[in-house]
């Protein structure tokens, strides 16, 4: 075993192991998968050399921010995947939900009572860290963080980064050597040390394990206090639909991505993204799946550290298009999460041109006025922009290029950019599946200039934030068939 870099650990408390621990518990929060983990290599790792079974405890709270149905259903459907992989010798799986809020409390410290240490997920934003570093002042046993995130390990970079040109820079420079550090496909390929974890009784009883059958059931999340009234979306969650739907996308979607992905009616996007946000895909399993399509190496990397989207990779237009999504984007608001952490949706954040251009026209008249429940049941003037709202109120997401438009024309339509941010934020997290994510924050404050540049002519409300409009989309792509599709009685 050659071990998970130490640059993807973190300490977060001055405890020590417990040699006298049952078991090594992994406390899974974000990187919800058996496959592709860094953070569950590293629990099976400390497992092997300490000689103790390992328990793999995957909770799902009910007071979470935008707890809904949507994102229940999402979780739980990956928590089924973990059931079946985890059933492994040596391993118990264990999923709690909390039938009510606070149930949980004491969970963990109960499960770490008994534990060598404890290894959980490193996230980056979202109430995640919070709730880790509370945890950690709780739990009386060493506890650590994994990094998952990305090809490049949050360490690695030492600053938030401006534009993408400036991160996609900094990556050519230092990604070459991590592209050789990648997760075991199976964490758990060795085995590991017997008898399977058993719970303590009065734990049992007093957390029950989730019936994730009954749960996933219909009118199985009607008992639950969160919110029916944003059910869940077509699209289903877990690892296995994961996989699907990546092998779909490289069969038939990533050859087409370069030229139509930017297209409405084409939807030539890989839709990966609610999988990437939930940790039922990893980066690393995508980033070799495309790989492995171009039939690519390392050797094809440039040697140049220029900072241009293409050319960089060695591989096709189409799959340099999708990595530079995959890799420079999503990674950059990562990193932008673990820098400046607690800013990355507030309007203070914005570059400074930015701030200053917005506000000097916040006093601008505008066109057109919507509250908060005007956007959210897609009433307003503009038929494209219902469009793009009605797909995210029945899907879970927009597609990619109109949630740009779909972003800059609430800023339009806002008294303020900061009224703006918020409905942004607030319509983002409560209904699409990749929301409460850096790469979503990102997208959001990017319609607001973050991680751009001024652009001319200064326009009313906009100033020198870069303008976009349902017009100029309609005449750049063939809207129609969005329309039929998204429109009010389809």
């Amino acid at each position: 075993m050659s071990g998970v870099p130490a640059d993807r650990i973190r300490r977060l408390n001055l405890e020590e192991e417990n040699p006298r621990g049952t078991y090594v518990l992994y406390w899974m929060t974000a990187a919800r998968r058996a496959r592709w983990n860094f953070a569950l290599e590293r629990a099976a790792e400390r497992a092997h050399a300490l000689k103790r079974p390992l328990l793999v405890l995957e909770a799902l709270r009910t007071d979470y921010p935008h707890a809904s149905d949507r994102l229940h259903r999402f979780v739980l459907e990956g928590m089924r995947d973990n059931a079946a992989a985890l059933a492994r010798p040596g391993v118990l799986y264990y999923p709690y939900v909390e039938p009510s809020p606070g149930e949980g409390k004491g969970l963990l410290e109960a499960l770490a009572q008994g534990a060598c240490l404890v290894v959980t997920d490193d996230f980056p934003c979202f109430f995640l860290p919070r709730m880790v570093e509370a945890a950690a002042r709780r739990v009386k046993v060493r506890m650590e963080a994994v990094d998952g995130n990305g090809l490049l390990p949050l360490e690695v970079s030492p600053e938030a980064f401006p534009t993408a040109y400036a991160f996609r820079r900094h990556l050519q420079k230092v990604l070459p050597p991590h592209l050789f550090r990648f997760p075991r496909p199976d964490p758990l390929q060795d085995g590991l040390p017997p008898p399977c974890p058993v719970l303590p009784a009065h734990l049992s009883a007093r957390w029950p394990a989730a019936d994730l059958d009954l749960l996933l059931a219909p009118e199985g999340l009607a008992r639950l206090p969160i919110d029916h009234g944003v059910p869940p979306a077509d699209l289903p969650g877990g690892s296995e639909a994961a996989r699907a739907r990546l092998a779909a996308f490289l069969a038939a979607g990533l050859d087409r991505y370069a030229a139509f992905r930017n297209d409405p009616a084409e939807d030539a996007t890989s839709r990966l993204s609610p999988y990437l946000h939930f940790g039922h895909l990893s980066a690393h399993e995508v980033f070799l799946g495309v790989a492995s399509a171009e039939g690519w190496n390392p050797g094809r990397l440039s040697p140049r550290a220029t900072g241009a989207r293409e050319g960089w990779w060695g591989m096709s237009p189409s799959a340099e298009a999708f990595l530079d999504q995959l890799v420079t984007w999503r990674e950059l608001g990562y990193v932008y999460c673990r820098r400046r952490p607690g800013e990355y949706a507030r309007f203070e954040s914005l570059p400074g041109w930015a701030r200053a251009t917005l506000e000097s026209h916040a006093a601008d008249r505008r066109s057109h006025l919507y509250s908060l429940d005007d956007f959210t049941s897609a009433q307003t003037h503009d038929p494209l922009w219902n469009a793009a709202q009605r797909q995210l109120l029945r899907e879970g997401r927009i597609h990619n290029y109109l949630r740009m438009l779909w972003g800059k024309k609430v800023l339009e339509w806002t008294p303020h950019p900061r009224e703006a941010l918020e409905a942004l934020v607030a319509l983002n997290d409560r209904f699409a599946l990749d929301g409460r994510d850096p790469n979503s924050y990102t997208g959001i404050l990017w319609c607001l200039g973050r991680h751009d540049r001024p652009w001319g002519p200064e326009r009313a409300v906009f100033g020198t934030v870069r303008y976009m409009s349902s017009e100029n989309t309609a005449r750049k792509f063939d809207v129609k068939p969005y329309l039929r599709r998204y429109g009010r009685d389809s």
